[in-house]
């Protein structure tokens, strides 16, 4: 799996960032993985013509130690279908800007 890690997390660094996600995303039923769901506006072409398999979104692994940011891009509604795919550049870009401003926001040091 591609991902975005960020590792060596304090415990204070942990609740920061859940309470992040949980405003920013939604947990799923697997506990501390979190949805975030991309903007339309940078689905890919395939993924523009699939509605019915939309909303797309990544997801974020969160452990005491690590934050893990998933470079696939998920249906939240079907689990195969072509148009799940690993992020694209703007997409990927999106994922780590998206990290960083995480980051940045609540004053995390890494």
């Amino acid at each position: 799996m591609k991902q975005y890690v960020i590792d060596q997390l304090r415990e204070d660094d942990y609740e920061k960032i859940l309470g992040f996600l949980h405003k920013h995303g939604e947990v799923s039923e697997f506990g501390e993985i979190f949805w975030v769901n991309l903007p339309p506006e940078l689905y890919s072409e395939v993924q523009r013509e699939h509605e019915k398999c939309r909303p797309f979104c990544f997801a974020v692994n969160l452990s005491v130690k690590q934050a893990a940011f998933e470079m696939l891009i998920r249906s939240r509604e079907v689990l195969r279908c072509r148009c799940i795919a690993y992020a694209d550049s703007k997409q990927r870009d999106y994922i780590i800007n998206f990290a960083d401003r995480m980051l940045e926001e609540l004053n995390i040091k890494v």
